[in-house]
């Protein structure tokens, strides 16, 4: 153990010193640091949730990436097809970053009830369609079973059911149009669940059914879809590969991302990262000026001290050392004690769910918490450089102590 180790761990634990007059001001000063790396904690917990959270809605719903015609792009009722072929998708499969490729035949029609109806998307899936994605949603019922054999089960959303009274095992009739104008195509549906993403604007827009029913009505081919979902394995990818399938699909076919497609959303929630930064900045300075006020105090506390060591051959650096030494281990204490409250909080929040929310306003039912350890690890490392950078130039006072001012005999 080296001088200063040895004189800041003897100072720190000497009693004088727990009772001395600087010993109220670095409580406030560890006080302060742990506060900020609450705030600092809590905030991107949260605000990493929240964007994970909502991000997670639309591509569990809707794919990362979607591949259709130009003409649907434009106008989402058109019908126009894509005539695509197992190799096309064999080749975007063997992307590294893409998780599973979807056909879909999406259809506009009316809901009906005898009491009520209700317009939105009967969107056709696939017997290996992966509902696992949208099975966490489910509150009643189970997500439907496809095979060989035409299913009238569907998967309907919550705002649906409450809108005309259907249950788990009701039955009801969807309605689609025809372009030749004749007599409307009709569909008797079994609801065989229910889902609440808690995401209205998505929930109220489509019914999810086998996609060999709307193919019968249509009179389409087993090829022809209105669109190809894509699910990415990291949504972090998906301008990456949005550029390079934009560059290698067929001319006739348009990619769109989620974050094109609901830009306003997505515009709102990269809005907490403007604000996390903030945060972080403003916490980041009170601490460093809480930590500076506290050694000034312990340096003009222990100017007689500082006056013996310089007598006994003690050079400014290696007291500037033991000041640094005792600020950066208060430091160390406040951002400790900062996480662990931090991350308790975001642990009681996470699974308890205590604080709610309006889902129609912020797309969720309670306040998200996404704990990301690399981000925690970084924002502990940057504090504690910053902190002990801000703590070098006012230790610097070390060296304007003079031995012969401080030193009094009696």
């Amino acid at each position: 153990m080296n001088f200063e180790h040895f004189l800041t761990k003897k100072i720190l634990s000497a009693k004088p010193y727990k009772n001395s007059i600087s010993a109220p001001i670095i409580k406030i000063g560890v006080i302060a640091i742990t506060i900020g790396m609450i705030v600092m904690i809590v905030s991107v917990g949260v605000g990493t949730g929240m964007q994970k959270e909502i991000k997670d809605k639309i591509s569990s719903i809707e794919g990362h990436l979607t591949v259709q015609s130009f003409n649907n792009s434009l106008n989402e009722n058109s019908i126009n097809t894509i005539s695509v072929d197992n190799s096309f998708i064999n080749e975007i499969q063997k992307i590294k970053e893409v998780k599973n490729v979807e056909k879909i035949i999406s259809r506009f029609g009316i809901v009906r009830t005898d009491k009520d109806f209700e317009a939105l998307y009967f969107k056709g899936v696939q017997a290996d369609y992966d509902f696992n994605q949208i099975n966490k949603f489910i509150v009643e019922g189970n997500s439907p079973l496809f095979s060989d054999k035409f299913s009238n089960d569907v998967l309907i959303s919550r705002i649906l059911a409450d809108k005309i009274s259907l249950k788990v095992g009701d039955s009801f009739q969807m309605l689609f149009s025809k372009d030749d104008n004749s007599q409307p195509s009709i569909i008797k549906l079994d609801v065989s669940g229910i889902y609440n993403s808690g995401f209205d604007e998505l929930d109220s827009k489509y019914v999810f059914g086998d996609i060999k029913q709307i193919r019968r009505i249509l009179k389409w081919s087993e090829t022809q879809i209105s669109s190809l979902e894509i699910h990415l394995n990291d949504p972090k990818t998906s301008d990456k590969i949005n550029e390079y399938l934009y560059l290698n699909s067929p001319s006739e076919y348009d990619v769109t991302s989620s974050k094109e497609k609901y830009f306003s959303i997505y515009e709102w929630i990269e809005l907490f990262d403007k604000n996390i930064f903030a945060i972080i900045f403003i916490m980041i300075i009170v601490a460093s000026i809480n930590i500076i006020s506290v050694l000034v105090v312990l340096i003009l506390e222990r100017t007689n001290m500082i006056g013996v060591l310089k007598a006994l051959g003690a050079s400014n650096i290696s007291i500037r050392k033991f000041f640094i030494y005792t600020s950066s281990y208060l430091i160390a204490i406040g951002i400790f004690l900062g996480n662990l409250i931090g991350l308790i909080i975001l642990y009681i929040q996470n699974y308890f769910k205590i604080i709610s929310l309006d889902s129609k306003i912020y797309y969720v039912d309670s306040v998200p918490v996404y704990i990301d350890l690399y981000q925690i690890v970084m924002l502990n490392v940057i504090v504690f450089i910053l902190c002990v950078i801000s703590i070098l130039f006012p230790s610097l006072l070390v060296s304007k102590v003079n031995p012969k001012d401080t030193i009094k005999f009696n």
